[in-house]
């Protein structure tokens, strides 16, 4: 029975990830545009952050949209075929959980979000104009 449940949920994921894929591409917002000291503050902000994420997940995706409307330029991991990302993530973090934004704050404290609710919040909150 468990090889039909895992079997099914893999060729959904196969049937529906280029769709997902598709339609990231195809809705993808504008970028916001600022001067560029502004960006080049928010570049060196983005350079202590790292999305873990699987490519075809849709609440990775909407999250990257969200990368993507306000310009920033996050270092993405694949958590999903990279082994070294996956076991990382789930010493460091505590979950095998997509998506997830490691945060490193300046005095080297490391958070992990985890709901694609919580990372969109954070980064309209640090990163979002006024």
């Amino acid at each position: 029975m468990k090889f039909v449940i895992r079997t099914f949920f893999k060729t959904l994921r196969l049937v529906l990830g280029p769709l997902v894929l598709l339609r990231e591409r195809l809705t993808r917002p504008a970028g916001l545009v600022r001067a560029p000291a502004a960006q080049a503050q928010v570049d060196q902000q983005c350079q202590s952050l790292a999305l873990y994420q699987y490519a075809t997940c849709p609440f990775c995706a909407k999250v990257r949209q969200e990368m993507h409307r306000l310009s920033l330029p996050i270092e993405k991991r694949d958590a999903q075929h990279d082994v070294k990302n996956r076991e990382e993530l789930t010493r460091q973090g505590g979950h095998t959980k997509v998506p997830c934004l490691k945060i490193t704050e300046p005095a080297g404290q490391t958070r992990w979000l985890y709901d694609s609710g919580e990372i969109i919040s954070y980064l309209r909150g640090q990163f979002a104009p006024a």
